[in-house]
C-alpha cells in the first residue's frame, strides 16, 4: 500500500508556492510508492464538514513551477485550532478541531503533513508534532522575516517587483518635481523596504525597526530642492512607525484572524510632511498584493522546487519535526521549535545593508 503524504498552503500566498508543490509531486514520483494529496485552503480542506482534498500527480504538477499563487488555495486566518464556525444567530465563534483533525488523518491513512507557511504556520506544525502527528515544514513568507533560513521563496521575486514599480516612479517625480511615496508589505520586518530602496535609489528608506521622526525626513527632501526645482522618492514599509507612534491600521474583524490590519502608512506620511509644511506634491503609491501575485524570478523558482524535494525527504527519512532551510550553498533543515524561536528583522546597528544605504547618503528618518 502506498505511503500518502497530505501537504497544505497556509498564510498568505506568495510566488513559488506551486514550485514547491511540484518538487515535492515530482520527488515522491521519483521514488515511487507515495502519494501526495492537496488540501484545499490550508487546513480548511480537512477541518471542514465535507473534506475537501485533491491529489496532486506528476500530470497535475506539470509546468506549475512558473505559476503564481497556489492550486490548492491558501487562508490566513483559522486553522485547527481555531477553527471559524458560525451559529445558527448569525455570529461567529472559533473551536478546537484539532483532535478531529488527527482522527481524520488517521482514517485516510495520512502518514505525513507538509505544512508549507510563515511563522503562524510553522507556529501551527509545532502544535501538530506535540500532538503526536508527522509534520515537515517549509519556510515562506515575502517578508523574509524567519531567522533560521538565509531566504524564504517568494522575497526575491517581492523585491523584484517593487523595484520596478519604483524605477517607474522615478520618473513621473522627476518629470513633475514631486515627492513620491510608494508603500511596500512588511508588517515588522523591513527587507523588502531596504532591498527595493538600494536596487532603485531611493532617498528615505523607513522600515518598521528604525522609527523615524518626520522631521528628519523633510529635512532629507530639502535637500533635494532647489528653487523649487527636483524630485524625490520614498520607500515606507506598511509596518513603519514614527518615533512617538504606532502602525497604521485596524483590528480585524473576521473571527480566527488575529492579525491586526496594516494600511496606510504611506498616506499618513503624507500628512506629516504636509502639516510640517512641505509644499512640493506629494503623492502615494500603495504595491499591496502585487507584489504577491504573478510568475516567481528564477531564483525563487529554484529554492522553491530544492525546498519541495529536501521536504519529501525528510518524510521519507521519517525526520518529523523539521522545517526546510537554506543555509548557502546547502537546503538542511532544523527542528521547528528552532524555526520559530526568533524573527529574521534588519539590525539598524549591524546590517551592512543599513551601512551601504547610509553610506549612499539614503535617510531612515532617524
Amino acid at each position: 500500500m502506498a505511503k500518502r503524504i497530505l501537504v497544505a498552503t497556509g498564510g498568505g500566498d506568495c510566488p513559488g508556492l506551486n514550485a514547491v508543490l511540484r518538487g515535492i509531486v515530482k520527488r515522491a514520483h521519483q521514488e515511487g510508492g507515495w502519494e501526495v494529496f492537496g488540501c484545499i485552503e490550508s487546513f480548511n480542506g480537512i477541518l471542514k464538514d465535507n473534506i475537501e482534498l485533491i491529489q496532486l500527480t506528476s500530470k497535475t504538477v506539470s509546468g506549475l513551477h512558473v505559476k503564481g499563487g497556489t492550486i490548492i488555495k491558501t487562508i490566513n486566518r483559522g486553522g485547527p485550532f481555531h477553527f471559524p464556525v458560525q451559529l445558527p444567530d448569525g455570529t461567529w465563534i472559533t473551536e478546537d478541531r484539532s483532535e478531529l483533525m488527527k482522527r481524520r488523518l488517521e482514517n485516510l491513512g495520512i502518514d505525513a503533513v507538509i505544512n508549507i507557511g510563515g511563522d503562524g504556520s510553522q507556529r501551527i506544525s509545532v502544535q501538530l508534532e506535540n500532538m503526536g502527528i508527522n509534520v515537515v515544514g517549509v519556510p515562506k513568507t515575502i517578508d523574509n522575516d524567519l531567522a533560521s533560513t538565509d531566504f524564504t521563496f517568494g522575497f526575491q521575486t517581492a523585491v523584484q517587483i517593487a523595484t520596478e514599480a519604483f524605477d517607474k516612479l522615478v520618473t513621473t517625480a522627476e518629470s513633475h518635481n514631486r515627492i513620491f511615496i510608494m508603500e511596500v508589505m512588511g508588517r515588522d520586518a523591513g527587507w523588502i523596504a531596504l532591498h527595493s530602496a538600494i536596487a532603485g535609489g531611493a532617498d528615505v528608506c523607513l522600515i518598521p525597526e528604525i522609527p523615524y521622526d518626520p522631521v528628519k525626513v523633510a529635512e532629507k527632501i530639502a535637500t533635494r530642492y532647489r528653487d523649487n526645482e527636483g524630485f524625490c522618492n520614498i520607500v515606507i514599509a506598511e509596518g513603519a512607525v514614527r518615533k512617538d507612534g504606532t502602525a497604521s491600521g485596524s483590528a480585524p474583524v473576521n473571527a480566527g484572524d488575529p492579525h491586526f490590519k496594516l494600511h496606510g502608512a504611506g498616506d499618513k506620511l503624507r500628512k506629516e510632511l504636509e502639516d510640517l509644511g512641505v509644499e512640493h506634491d506629494i503623492r502615494v503609491t500603495v504595491l499591496g498584493h502585487l507584489q504577491r501575485g504573478g510568475t516567481p524570478i528564477a531564483f525563487d523558482r529554484i529554492i522553491a522546487t530544492a525546498f519541495g524535494v529536501k521536504a519529501f525527504e525528510l518524510v521519507k527519512d521519517q525526520q518529523y519535526g523539521q522545517m526546510v532551510v537554506y543555509r548557502q550553498p546547502k537546503f538542511l533543515s532544523v527542528p521547528l521549535t528552532q524555526a520559530i524561536s526568533k524573527p529574521n528583522l534588519v539590525d539598524p546597528n549591524t546590517d551592512h545593508l543599513i551601512h551601504t544605504a547610509k553610506g549612499m547618503g539614503m535617510s531612515f528618518g532617524d
